[in-house]
């Protein structure tokens, strides 16, 4: 007797998006292949993430295995003024994680023949119910699924919908993560285990502590991860902060090590106009800072017959909603549910996981926007 054979998800991209993909759909029985742009590795990428009960949803419902401590855990809201004086105190709980704590404990998940690295999308076809996905090495892979799970910059999405691109807001986040114990002892003893605002006008700078590269949430090993705010104009002014030390211009971010030198002078030196002891000392102690450009973007549709967008592909939140992982995290959890063995026609679970999902996209990228204009005095 003949086994027949698992159905086939091709994943585009391979950072958290597409492995929250993976791992939940390899749950229900399929085979999946998740091919990534980059030739080099992603784990030493991104920074801190707010814990959420989406992300671990999914791990619990893919079996992913992880530390009892998948983050470093924060009691109060605090906000400082220019002094380092506390003007607001709230006790609210949570997790912070960081991207390759997730990265890590997904990717070591997965079977290594089933990554991809190297390999960048050029285009794809349907016909009927397979798709066939052409890369520019040459490589061709056919299909019962293909997730588009590249991010921002989505190859899946230009060609499904060529006139949908994200948005410029208007500002930046800067960022950065400095290792517990490079930080003096009064401005530890200042930020402490707390969640720490500084709201200045035009700009916030947030803080939290998140685990060490290595994962480590032991005191000591951990990592101040920061995100600053900062309003920029659009055209000359994104395009020359985005432009790296090699000259390439890059869209919508920049990775550690690739700002160039100028913009971080500036930074620095508005850190010790702008930010409160405590926090500019963070700032002025981080040795590569990154940066990212916020962007706003909402898809029509989510699903082209058997091609699907999934995560910043099709939704981009703000930052401000801490939501942008665990969308992912939820839109590949409900996608793996509806594909899982016994649910009926495919197209019929595909239309109601978009309607879902699309929804609640839609509704959370609002909020940000909302959110985030009002925090950076945007009319």
């Amino acid at each position: 007797m003949t086994t027949p054979a698992r159905p086939r998800a091709v994943i585009a991209g391979g950072s958290l998006s597409g492995l929250f993909a993976a791992t939940t759909l390899r749950a229900v029985g399929w085979d999946v292949a998740v091919f990534e742009r980059s030739a080099d590795a992603l784990d030493s990428r991104g920074g801190g993430i707010v814990l959420q009960p989406d992300v671990l949803a999914a791990f619990r419902f893919a079996g992913v295995r992880h530390t009892d401590a998948l983050g470093v855990r924060s009691d109060d809201r605090i906000y400082l003024n220019e002094a380092d004086g506390v003007i607001h105190r709230s006790y609210m709980p949570q997790t912070q994680t960081s991207w390759n704590m997730l990265y890590g404990a997904m990717r070591s998940a997965l079977p290594a023949d089933c990554i991809h690295a190297g390999e960048r999308l050029v285009s794809f076809k349907q016909s009927g119910d397979r798709v066939t996905t052409l890369f520019a090495s040459g490589r061709m892979e056919r299909s019962d699924l293909l997730i588009g799970a590249d991010g921002a910059g989505s190859t899946v999405r230009s060609q499904l919908l060529p006139g949908i691109k994200p948005a410029y807001a208007g500002y930046v986040a800067w960022r950065g993560l400095v290792p517990e114990a490079a930080l003096g002892r009064a401005a530890a003893a200042r930020l402490g285990s707390a969640f720490v605002f500084q709201q200045g006008r035009d700009h916030l700078l947030l803080e939290y502590r998140v685990p060490g590269e290595d994962g480590s949430v032991a005191e000591g090993s951990r990592r101040w991860n920061w995100v600053w705010y900062r309003k920029l104009p659009p055209g000359a002014p994104l395009a020359e902060l985005l432009t790296d030390r090699r000259g390439l211009a890059h869209a919508y971010s920049l990775p550690p090590d690739a700002v160039r030198d100028a913009p971080i002078d500036a930074l620095r030196r508005d850190a010790r106009q702008l930010l409160a002891p405590s926090l500019r000392e963070l700032v002025l102690a981080t040795e590569a800072p990154f940066v990212q450009a916020i962007l706003d973007l909402a898809v029509p549709r989510m699903v082209f017959g058997r091609t699907v967008l999934i995560g910043d592909a099709a939704f981009i939140p703000r930052p401000h909603t801490a939501g942008s992982t665990a969308k992912a995290a939820a839109n590949a959890l409900a996608l793996a549910k509806a594909m899982a063995p016994g649910g009926g026609r495919i197209d019929n679970r595909l239309a109601a996981w978009e309607a879902e999902q699309s929804s609640a996209g839609a509704t959370m990228g609002a909020w940000g926007v909302s959110i985030g204009n009002q925090i950076m005095g945007i009319a």
